[in-house]
C-alpha cells in the first residue's frame, strides 16, 4: 500500500511526470559530465556522445529551476496577493538554504564547479518576475539571451578574476554558471510553466521552437568557424560560440532551445505507456537536490578512501565511478519514492519553507 501511495504521488493530478524525467535525464547527464572523461562530441562518431551531456545538462537544469519556479507562483495564472508573498517568501527561503548547502558541498573539496550557489542567485533573480505571464516572461528571456552574452563578455574579462580573491568570488557566486546570462533560462523555464504544460498543443510547439533555437545555435557554431582560440582574443570571439559553459550566444541559444525540446520531448514520452519503464528517473527527477547532494557526498567519501583526497579528478574517474554512482542514485531514489514519497532533501527544504514562511501556498519543488 505504502508503495503504491508513493507511486500514486508521482502521478498525482497535477504533477507532470514529464518535468521529473526531464530532471532524472539532466541528472544523469550531470553524472556524465563529472565522471566520464572529457571528449569532444562528433555526431558521427558514438564513441563521442557522452559528451552531448557536457554544458547542456546544466542548462537543461536551469530551465527546470525555472519551470519550478512558475509551477509554484500559479502556473498558468500567477499568484496574487498574499498567495503570492506567501511564495515569493518560500522562495527566498529555498535560495538561502541551497546556497549553505552548496559552500558544504565546496568545502569537501570535490573538483567541480557547484551549480548551487549560482541556483541560490538565480532563485533570488527570477522573484520580481514571478507576477508576469507566458508571454512577458519569454520575451523578456529572449531579449536577455541576445544580448547579456555581450555583457557577459566584457565581465569575464576584468582583471579580479585572475586573482585569489576573485577566484573565491567566483566559487561564491557560482561564476561558472554567470546569473547575468543564466537568468535567461530560468525566466524561459517560468514562462514556459505559465504556457500550461500539461497541453499537447503546448508540448509540440515547445519542440519545434527548441529544436529550431538547438539547429540555429549550433549551426551558426558550426558554420562560422567559432574557435575556442578566437574565444581568449576577442569579445566578439568569446561571444560568437556554442562552446559548453562558455556563455556565449550561440551556446544560450543552441544549448537553450535543446533543454526545451527535452522539456517537450519528456513530457510527450510521458503521455504514453513509456511513462513507467522510465520510472526509475522520474523519481531521481523527484528528488533531485537529494540526488545531486548525494553524488558529491558519495564522491568524496569513495575518493578520500580510495586516493587519499577528494580533489584529483582524473585519479577519481579512472575509478571507473559512473555506473555505480549513477546506478546508485537510480535504484536509491526509486526505493525511496516507493516506500517513503518524497525526497529527504525535498522534504527538508519544504518543511523549514514552511516554518519560516507561514500561509497557503504552494511548496518549491
Amino acid at each position: 500500500m505504502a508503495a503504491a501511495a508513493a507511486v500514486g504521488g508521482l502521478n498525482r493530478p497535477g504533477r507532470l511526470a514529464g518535468i521529473d524525467l526531464a530532471r532524472g535525464l539532466a541528472i544523469v547527464g550531470m553524472l556524465a559530465a563529472h565522471l566520464l572523461a572529457g571528449v569532444l562530441w562528433n555526431w558521427t562518431d558514438p564513441a563521442t556522445w557522452t559528451a552531448i551531456a557536457d554544458g547542456r545538462s546544466s542548462i537543461l537544469f536551469a530551465t527546470l529551476a525555472g519551470v519550478s519556479i512558475g509551477i509554484v507562483t500559479g502556473g498558468v495564472s500567477p499568484l496574487t496577493g498574499t498567495a503570492m508573498r506567501t511564495a515569493r517568501g518560500r522562495l527566498a527561503v529555498r535560495a538561502g538554504v541551497l546556497y549553505l548547502i552548496g559552500i558544504v558541498l565546496i568545502a569537501t573539496g570535490v573538483p567541480v564547479y557547484v551549480i548551487l550557489p549560482a541556483y541560490a542567485v538565480l532563485f533570488l533573480l527570477g522573484i520580481p518576475f514571478t507576477g508576469l505571464g507566458a508571454r512577458a516572461l519569454l520575451l523578456t528571456a529572449a531579449g536577455v539571451a541576445l544580448t547579456m552574452p555581450f555583457v557577459q563578455a566584457w565581465l569575464d574579462r576584468m582583471p579580479v578574476w585572475a586573482t585569489p580573491t576573485g577566484g573565491d568570488v567566483a566559487l561564491l557566486l557560482g561564476w561558472h554558471y554567470p546569473f547575468p546570462v543564466w537568468i535567461a533560462f530560468i525566466l524561459a523555464g517560468m514562462g514556459l510553466a505559465r504556457a500550461d504544460l500539461g497541453e499537447t498543443a503546448v508540448q509540440l510547439r515547445m519542440l519545434a521552437a527548441g529544436a529550431a533555437g538547438a539547429i540555429v545555435g549550433y549551426g551558426l557554431d558550426a558554420v562560422s568557424g567559432a574557435s575556442e582560440a578566437a574565444e581568449r582574443t576577442s569579445v566578439w570571439g568569446a561571444v560568437w560560440t556554442a562552446r559548453p559553459h562558455s556563455s556565449g550566444i550561440l551556446e544560450v541559444v543552441g544549448s537553450g532551445g535543446f533543454a526545451i525540446a527535452a522539456i517537450a520531448v519528456c513530457l510527450l514520452l510521458c503521455r504514453t505507456p513509456l511513462t513507467w519503464v522510465v520510472l526509475p528517473l522520474r523519481a531521481a527527477g523527484a528528488m533531485p537536490l537529494t540526488a545531486y547532494v548525494a553524488q558529491l557526498l558519495v564522491w568524496a567519501i569513495w575518493a578520500a578512501a580510495a586516493l587519499g583526497t577528494t580533489d584529483d579528478l582524473f585519479g577519481f574517474r579512472a575509478l571507473a565511478p559512473f555506473w555505480p554512482i549513477t546506478l546508485g542514485i537510480l535504484g536509491g531514489a526509486t526505493a525511496w519514492a516507493l516506500l517513503l514519497g518524497r525526497g529527504p532533501l525535498e522534504r527538508l527544504v519544504a518543511w523549514l519553507c514552511r516554518v519560516l514562511v507561514p500561509g497557503q501556498a504552494a511548496d518549491p519543488r
